[in-house]
């Protein structure tokens, strides 16, 4: 603990003088909170807890809480769905969310053990509602004996009171053979909460699900540029080489338009291209002439070689698209008031070291952009040090982030 207070320290000293990242928590491997050392010590034996075995990979701040997801990659994942105390120690335990009792679940379960059960999430999303939007795969050990213990479904809390608002599980329609819902975009105001929409890419099957919570349904869009890049799939990261066919990954939405819709930005996860379209076909879809709304699909440009990116999102003080550089190890970012080029996308920070394998990142209502590195494709592909850093939690003003850049 103390090795790792004195690089927070050493890097929040760095970022007086310029504007780089603080690291605001670390770890060589992840803890949770117990209930009791003996429950801890039963689920060791039982295999329920391995700890060797659980990756951090989505974030998101809301108050006094950052939410830190942890998938079920592997077996022996005690919970999916955390949080931390963002004034708590840079190394601390991981609180389950909702609690403990809903993320202890067995990998071969056959059924959720309650509604308010979480079994794996990639990302979450929090409104200005107050509401966690969580996307649950219900996919258990997914890289060793995949157990689908329940179909994919959103999870919504209420942020204030702790408590489940609604379950909605997708239908089959929305859903292919080869689909996996990992991420999560959710487009609400203050004014209108009950009237929401959020936004689902299938990485494994091409297509986006929009799900309305006053209808209380969901529908599923397609498009050519939600597929993968042939080209762009391959990738070396922290001396890890591997090769990934994710399709469209990363949404993020821009601020309300004249006509009361948003501009949403998307990217496979292999491609180096930027598309858009307006939410209001996303909401119309299933009324509109699929052929015509073909074409209102746009591209935005390309970033770069080597850009590929896991994650985006749009911050509206700056009108910035921030997002992910995994095969750079850093970050990225284009003012949306400028044409999409390579020179107007700058990598604003590469640490191969500190950002090994960056996998999420968003602004919140304070202006402070937070984005997190685990060394995924390590932990896929070989396995981790248990005596080095593995994991890590940054935090920066995102007006300090792109000062001085094409981005500003």
């Amino acid at each position: 603990m103390k090795a790792i207070s004195f690089i927070i320290a050493l890097t929040a000293v760095i970022s007086c003088k310029a504007a780089t990242p603080q690291l605001r928590f670390a770890w060589k491997e992840v803890d949770f909170t117990w209930d009791s050392p003996e429950q801890r010590e039963t689920a060791i034996k039982d295999g329920v807890f391995v700890k060797a075995n659980n990756l951090p990979l989505g974030l998101a701040r809301w108050k006094n809480k950052v939410f830190v997801t942890v998938p079920r990659w592997k077996n022996g994942v005690a919970s999916s769905l955390n949080y931390i105390d963002l004034d708590g120690a840079p190394d601390q335990a991981l609180k389950p969310y909702p609690s403990l009792k809903d993320n202890l679940v067995a990998d071969d379960a056959k059924e959720l053990p309650s509604n308010s059960s979480i079994i794996s999430v990639f990302r979450v999303f929090v409104d200005p509602c107050d509401r966690l939007w969580v996307m649950d795969s219900g996919l258990a050990d997914i890289l060793g004996s995949a157990n689908q213990v329940v179909g994919p479904s959103l999870v919504i809390f209420d942020l204030n009171t702790n408590q489940l608002l609604h379950r909605y599980y997708f239908k089959v329609s929305d859903m292919k053979e080869d689909s996996f819902f990992a991420n999560i975009a959710v487009d609400a105001n203050k004014d209108t909460c009950d009237d929401a929409f959020a936004y689902v890419p299938d990485l494994g099957a091409y297509g986006v699900v929009v799900y309305s919570l006053k209808q209380d349904d969901s529908w599923r869009v397609s498009h050519h540029y939600f597929h993968f890049e042939p080209l762009a799939g391959s990738y070396k990261v922290g001396g890890v080489e591997f090769h990934w066919t994710d399709g469209v990954f990363a949404l993020a939405l821009s601020e309300p338009r004249e006509n009361g819709y948003r501009t949403m930005f998307f990217h496979a996860f292999s491609s180096t291209k930027e598309f858009c379209v307006s939410t209001e076909l996303l909401r119309n879809y299933t009324h509109i002439d699929k052929n015509e709304a073909f074409h209102d699909f746009k591209l935005l440009g390309d970033r770069g070689e080597r850009t590929q990116s896991s994650a985006s999102f749009y911050d509206e003080n700056t009108h910035v698209l921030f997002y992910t550089q995994v095969n750079r190890d850093g970050v990225g970012c284009w003012n949306s008031n400028k044409p999409y080029t390579p020179e107007n996308n700058p990598l604003i920070f590469s640490d191969p070291e500190m950002y090994e394998f960056l996998n999420d990142l968003k602004v919140d209502n304070e202006g402070t952009l937070w984005f997190l590195s685990d060394k995924l494709p390590r932990f896929i592909y070989k396995s981790l040090d248990p005596n080095e850093v593995n994991f890590r939690i940054f935090s920066i003003k995102a007006t300090d982030a792109i000062a001085g850049t094409a981005c500003a």
